[in-house]
């Protein structure tokens, strides 16, 4: 598959002093045509200056940008075929919805006939009918951010881009909107790049996850690869709140973590070795049976409960389904673990 968006060594420095870290340092990857990647990570690692300098609203430092195969290094924004979907969703409050999603449109030249039909087009796409004449204000946060869709989608870019795009919304029509944006970029092909610090909203909607960590690239690959074999500390504990424990490698096809053996799916060298363990991996078990473990904390989310257990390896964190059976502060139990959910990792 052909590469929709790639980046060669791409740096981004905002200091003049050349020994300043800079934003982006010397990143490289490729967004496959027709896909959606997301460019994962905390505040402040890089991700929206990446997103900023593939839309054109940075100029590199050094390095290269491609599009569709085309050189856009040097090219600002409306030379790049590229439409941003920012965080805001940046409407004109004073325009209705036709008009918003058609002012592209009617800036690039096309006849206002053609941009108001086509403008309704791409309103349909996104499955808001019969709102033309509404304003920004008349509209809730889940509608706005269609017309911002809607505004993006007319303009046939070859690139979607989305900063944040879902941020502003409640939990449950940040799950509506997550799946919408997801089927419409299949059903489209659309090539996108789309940043979020939310693990889960980029595990539902990627094909690829590249995670950022202090400008550069901590690791790159499938939602399942970053999941369940992460290359680092930093990216295990990033990806769905895995807690790391220390072990040791036994050189026969085992790893000791206190009273129990995992066994990893390749071999491993004897020797002290890192486990990320998942709170989905722990298994609970009457005591006396595995890790022993004594409740010191819980939560009940409805359809789990979120324990904190005091053992012997410090504080484990353990998600139960189980909601049928509460368990009371102080109770004992065994925890075993699950072939599931564990990775080796390599110190950071």
């Amino acid at each position: 598959m052909s590469a929709g968006i790639e980046l060669r060594g791409v740096s981004k420095r905002y200091a003049a002093d050349a020994a300043a870290r800079a934003a982006v340092d010397g990143i490289s990857f490729e967004i496959p045509r027709g896909s959606l990647t997301t460019i994962l990570g905390p505040s402040g690692c890089g991700k929206t200056t990446t997103l900023r300098l593939i839309a054109g609203l940075e100029t590199p430092s050094a390095g290269q940008i491609l599009i569709g195969g085309r050189d856009v290094t040097r090219l600002g924004p409306a030379q790049r075929n590229v439409s941003m979907m920012f965080q805001s969703y940046a409407l004109f409050p004073h325009m209705d919805v036709v008009e918003n999603v058609s002012y592209g449109l009617r800036m690039s030249g096309v006849p206002t006939g053609e941009a108001r039909r086509r403008a309704i087009d791409a309103l349909q796409t996104v499955g808001l009918v019969d709102f033309d004449a509404r304003l920004p204000s008349e509209l809730s946060g889940g509608q706005q951010q269609r017309v911002a869709l809607a505004r993006a989608l007319v303009l046939q870019p070859q690139v979607l881009l989305f900063d944040e795009p879902l941020s502003n919304l409640d939990a449950r029509l940040r799950r509506e909107m997550r799946d919408e944006i997801r089927a419409l970029q299949q059903r489209l092909q659309l090539t996108v790049a789309y940043v979020t610090h939310d693990q889960g909203e980029a595990l539902a909607v990627s094909d690829h996850i590249i995670v950022m960590d202090h400008g550069v690239i901590a690791q790159r690959g499938t939602p399942q690869d970053l999941y369940e074999a992460p290359a680092s500390e930093f990216v295990a504990a990033f990806m769905g709140e895995a807690m790391l424990f220390d072990a040791q490698a036994d050189g026969a096809g085992g790893i000791a973590l206190g009273p129990l053996r995992v066994v990893p799916r390749r071999p491993v060298p004897a020797g002290a070795v890192k486990l990320a363990v998942r709170p989905e991996a722990w298994q609970l078990g009457p005591p006396g049976q595995g890790l022993a473990g004594r409740l010191a904390k819980l939560s009940y989310l409805g359809s789990s409960y979120e324990y904190s257990f005091d053992t012997e390896l410090g504080p484990v964190f353990v998600v139960s389904p189980d909601v049928g059976h509460a368990l009371g502060l102080g109770s004992e139990v065994g925890l075993q673990l699950a072939s599931h959910g564990v990775a080796i990792v390599r110190p950071s």
